[in-house]
């Protein structure tokens, strides 16, 4: 018998992004990331200069930006007609979920939405067969609402494919069933067990808010139903009591409310059961997108005094940089008014990425946690390239796969680890200026006596034939000493401080020895380039020690 191997079935994905007031989207080809093309939101712009949220749900994203809450719809067909009104019994709009079939094209649709108003109704939805192609023709349904309710209506004009742009608004009243009311203003959105979630009303702002389960245009809260519409303060679960600054869904298991002081946690659905609980009531998370997951699921996040860990299972809330950066927060001086922190995990490097970006002028620092090494990295971008947002884009072809910095310019960005200078759009670039610190080195045993450093020899990387990576190219180094690491430490990152001796090496392997002599409790070197188009690796550095005498 032959045997006929089932078809491939692909996910296609598309990226989405807002900046300069307007909504860009790119295909749905299984490699593109390209990012040309606007979607048009005339009568209802957005404002980017506001603090602005998507996220994903039901094949649409959902814009959250203070007063305006759009749909981008990326699946629907539009049909317009004039015949349609809410709560009129005899010019009665479809229903959610209602079949549509067009008596001429026999073309099939299930409504997602309708925005019937008194002069004329949108109906968007999903065609299922057939093409609609006629601007008078007539459309029938039936609403199963459980009093069936006959739907028949006239196109106005010919139907519009898809991408659409349009207000997020509650469904029309139909029959007299009203669809409930959405906050009027909002800054902070998820999706939650088929729950969309809003959040961050100015005048509500401890209050979150979850459509009907499956139902993006319910809002209507009822007590009988499990599926139903909720609301912080009329369901079982109930408010947080502190100002929710993000909402942190993870899978279906529970969604985070991280608050200005404290942090909660739902479990379960809050209409069937689901309780809130306290995760921590002394530690508060930074803004709506300062969080990420890893790979295994533990959360890590901005919060009060530096960037913690969350372990998978709600372990201890952990303080990653009390110890290494125990000043990171002071250091940086940064609100919520002045600077946009965001957070992603890069699949691809293995670390969390935390960016703060000045709004203002898109001046930055940056940090890069190595999981493997369990280390901080610090860094810092060109202005253009500031990070206003982070996404890791899990394209099908691994080509296109990678960490996405939306930055201050307009630029979408990503980390090419064979680039040797930083694009700052236009055609321009900046050299990469980077540094190591060898790790301080105390020169003898005995706390009260100096080191003589006689020579010194360091290996760079490279020089072998073939291989997969460059050779090294030139490197500076600056040696430092002093009685204590503490001030090595200081002079180092002051780099304005004169070292004890410096030079540069060139050429790949082991340099010839550096006889300078250096006497002290402490050394410390550091490495560094700042050339255009260069890269650079130190492979070893040893040296010969003796005894010099007590500390003076």
């Amino acid at each position: 018998m032959a045997f006929t191997p089932p078809s491939d079935k692909v996910t296609y994905k598309r990226l989405i992004a807002a900046g300069n007031d307007g909504i860009y989207y790119g295909g749905t080809g299984v490699s593109t990331c390209d990012m040309s093309t606007e979607l048009v939101t005339v009568g209802y712009p957005i404002d980017t200069s506001d603090q602005l949220n998507i996220f994903e749900a039901f094949q649409k994203a959902f814009v959250v930006n203070g007063a305006v809450l759009g749909v981008a719809d990326f699946v629907n067909t539009k049909l317009s007609t004039a015949d349609v009104r809410p709560n009129d019994v005899t010019n009665v709009a479809p229903m959610k979920g209602t079949i549509l079939t067009g008596t001429t094209t026999t073309a099939t649709m299930i409504v997602d939405y309708c925005n019937a108003n008194n002069g004329a109704a949108l109906i968007y939805g999903y065609v299922t067969s057939g093409t609609f192609d006629d601007n008078d023709e007539t459309i029938t349904g039936t609403n199963a609402d459980g009093t069936p309710t006959a739907v028949s209506f006239v196109l106005n004009a010919m139907p519009v494919a898809n991408p659409h742009w349009y207000a997020w608004t509650v469904y029309p009243t139909i029959g007299g069933e009203s669809f409930g009311t959405m906050p009027s203003k909002a800054y902070l959105g998820c999706l939650y067990r088929g729950r969309n979630v809003l959040a961050g009303s100015p005048n509500y702002p401890h209050q979150w808010y979850m459509s009907k389960t499956g139902d993006p245009w319910n809002w209507a809260y009822a007590s009988t139903d499990p599926l139903t519409a909720a609301a912080g303060n009329n369901a079982d679960a109930g408010e947080t009591g502190d100002i929710i600054r993000a909402l942190i869904p993870y899978k279906d298991d529970y969604l985070i409310f991280g608050c200005a002081n404290t942090i909660w946690v739902l479990t379960g659905d809050p209409a069937a059961g689901g309780e809130i609980d306290e995760v921590d009531l002394t530690v508060g998370m930074f803004g709506a997108n300062s969080w990420c997951f890893d790979g295994d699921g533990n959360l890590y996040f901005w919060g009060t005094a530096g960037i913690y860990k969350i372990p998978l299972g709600f372990r201890k809330v952990e303080n990653l940089t009390e110890i290494s950066l125990p000043d990171l927060v002071g250091e940086r001086d940064v609100s919520p008014i002045t600077h946009r922190i965001t957070m992603a995990y890069d699949r691809k490097r293995h670390g969390v990425l935390t960016c703060i970006t000045k709004l203002s002028d898109g001046s930055n620092s940056n940090y890069f946690y190595d999981l493997k090494l369990g280390g901080f990295f610090p860094e810092s971008y060109p202005d253009e390239c500031g990070a206003y947002s982070l996404f890791y884009y899990a394209a099908n072809d691994n080509d296109y796969a990678d960490l996405l910095l939306g930055c201050t310019d307009g630029y979408i960005r990503k980390f090419d680890d064979t680039a040797t200078n930083d694009n700052t759009g236009s055609g321009t670039t900046d050299p990469i200026s980077s540094y190591v610190v060898w790790p301080i080195q105390h020169l003898t045993e005995d706390n009260d006596k100096e080191g003589k450093l006689t020579s010194l020899t360091i290996e760079l990387s490279g020089g072998a034939t073939g291989g997969a990576f460059s050779d090294t190219d030139s490197v500076s180094y600056d040696i430092y000493v002093a009685d204590d690491a503490e001030t090595v430490i200081e002079n180092i990152r002051d780099v304005a401080d004169t070292p004890f001796t410096t030079g540069t090496l060139t050429g790949t392997g082991r340099k010839a020895r550096i006889r300078t002599k250096v006497r002290g409790a402490w050394l410390g070197i550091r490495f560094y380039n700042s050339t255009a188009s260069e890269t650079w690796a130190v492979n070893k550095v040893f040296g010969t020690i003796v005894p010099a005498g007590r500390i003076k």
